[in-house]
């Protein structure tokens, strides 16, 4: 056999070779397809019987399980239907009850066995004990009143103030438990304890309580609030360039109440926990 006749064979049989791969990339047949013969099978339906309870013609059925078409989706619960079988088992997928466990296929049997009066009874007995479980999860959280500007003066009690605050969440601590308002230090009259621009935790002061010299407080003098230290010739500044706030029996002097401490960043909450804890004290209060 001459070269080049070998040569030519050569190239014939790669010819060959590449030929078979492409008969061997068949388009994969859709699986709606294969569940339709699989099923029709398996249940001994005859093609033609299949096709006459859907309205439709052998052929039709024929050009599915070839892959050659697809059923339309409108058709998909009449084959169902004829197949005697469910959509999830048509798709090959496990339906949602299969992932129950005994104990749940037991607890939805007896739920559905219920009259409708003893089902809603359920019902809120479950919300219930969502919330609760839900309510353990939610960090403590205390709402206190927080005053963003200067309070009206002239008012005869402090509490008349609080209309002019916002809330404010603060995660509970032994200060944030005793503290009612939070206001914000302007000024550094009371440096260096506390330093303007920081939040404060202020203490109302009930059942006849009142503030000892020596103790820092809220106070309203005039048009002004002030935070300063109580003292029996009057009200101080910590910072020393700063002198003593004086005041006659004519002025008006109310005390909003003590300061127990510093609001800061680790105080408070994330705003998820915010709505979380609102959420729950909504339905506590329903």
């Amino acid at each position: 056999m001459s070269r080049r006749k070998m040569e030519l064979n050569a190239e014939s049989a790669g010819i060959a070779e590449l030929g078979h791969a492409a008969q061997a990339e068949k388009p994969a047949m859709p699986l709606i397809c294969e569940r339709i013969r699989h099923y029709r099978s398996a249940r001994a339906i005859e093609q033609k019987a299949f096709a006459a309870q859907l309205g439709l013609s052998a052929n039709t059925v024929s050009n599915w399980e070839r892959g050659r078409a697809r059923p339309d989706l409108n058709l998909l619960p009449a084959i169902c239907k004829a197949l005697g079988v469910t959509l999830y088992e048509l798709y090959g997928e496990t339906p949602p009850d299969a992932l129950l466990s005994r104990r749940e296929h037991r607890l939805v049997e007896g739920y559905r066995a219920l009259s409708l009066g003893n089902q809603y009874a359920i019902d809120k007995a479950v919300e219930t004990l969502r919330f609760v479980q839900t309510a353990a999860g939610v960090p403590d959280i205390r709402q206190l009143l927080r005053f963003e500007r200067s309070l009206a003066a002239g008012a005869a009690d402090p509490t008349e103030f609080e209309q002019e605050a916002e809330p404010f969440y603060l995660y509970v601590s032994p200060a944030v438990s005793r503290a009612d308002y939070v206001f914000r230090v302007n000024g550094d009259s009371m440096e260096p304890d506390y330093h303007s621009g920081e939040l404060v935790l202020v203490e109302k002061l009930r059942g006849g309580a009142s503030l000892h010299y020596g103790e820092i407080g809220a106070f309203i003098v005039g048009n002004e609030t002030y935070i300063k230290r109580y003292e029996a010739d009057g009200l101080h500044s910590l910072n020393r360039k700063y002198g003593v706030l004086r005041f006659d029996e004519e002025q008006a002097v109310y005390l909003i109440g003590r300061i127990v401490g510093v609001v800061s960043q680790a105080d408070i909450p994330a705003k998820e926990e915010v709505e979380a804890y609102l959420t729950l004290h909504r339905a506590q209060h329903v």
